[in-house]
């Protein structure tokens, strides 16, 4: 369950966030602030687990509120603003999205699973796994639309700088995951981790081609060759083995 607070100095805007975390059930309003202060004073009291914070307010902004917060008791944050100029120092103080006013519902949900991801907290698009709660579906960004890759269409995952590339087909779309986090997230039933920058989903596999220094090359449905390292290998051979059996 997701402890929430909400801070804006505009009590429609606080009460449109409001009413779009009701149609989630696995959060909980714990605080609703309508200037810095209060919100200072309340989130230095309470245990939050994300805030939804309006940047600019008349007696102190959002971002001034974070950075007043200890680290250790300062929640993820959801910025709410006019503009797109604080995301450098946002992102600075753990804000995990901000959504450009007035909110889109689209991207409220969005930025909702990417705190769920931070927080590695179960959602609506996660299951459970032996007791492991495994995502389901990934979102990224194409343009101005949203799009939504389910896990059961990803062949493998690249790592690619801060981002991780979903190989589905032919295309490719970039997450803002890092590709550890995602061994975390994923199904370790059906997906494996075989290089420090390469996830592949096991069923996929069609080949492996052992090299000299004990790494290996996997070729997959369509031929697409995956270097395995020798760190992940035993780990492969186990999962394929399993899955074998």
């Amino acid at each position: 369950m997701m402890r929430v607070a909400v801070v804006d100095d505009e009590p429609l805007a606080r009460r449109g966030v409001i009413t779009r975390l009701q149609a989630h059930a696995d959060t909980m309003l714990c605080g609703e602030y309508a200037d810095g202060t209060a919100a200072l004073n309340g989130l230095r009291d309470k245990v939050v687990d994300v805030v939804f914070l309006d940047v600019q307010m008349p007696d102190m902004n959002g971002l001034d509120v974070l950075a007043m917060l200890a680290p250790e008791r300062r929640p993820k944050a959801i910025l709410l603003t006019a503009h797109d100029c604080f995301a450098v120092r946002a992102f600075e103080l753990d804000a995990v999205d901000y959504l450009l006013k007035p909110v889109d519902d689209v991207r409220f949900d969005e930025a909702l699973q990417r705190t769920r991801t931070a927080l590695r907290m179960p959602s609506a698009s996660a299951e459970d796994v032996d007791g492991i709660v495994a995502i389901r579906r990934l979102s990224t960004k194409i343009g101005r639309r949203t799009c939504f890759i389910d896990t059961d269409d990803v062949e493998w995952i690249a790592a690619d700088g801060d981002y991780a590339l979903l190989h589905v087909g032919a295309r490719s779309y970039p997450v803002r995951e890092s590709l550890n986090r995602l061994s975390h997230l994923l199904d370790p039933q059906r997906f494996v981790r075989v290089h420090r920058s390469a996830i592949v989903r096991v069923d996929c596999i069609r080949e492996m081609q052992p090299l000299t220094n004990r790494d290996a090359i996997l070729l997959l449905r369509e031929g697409t060759p995956v270097r395995v390292s020798r760190t992940y290998i035993d780990d492969l051979l186990a999962r394929l083995h399993h899955n074998r059996g």
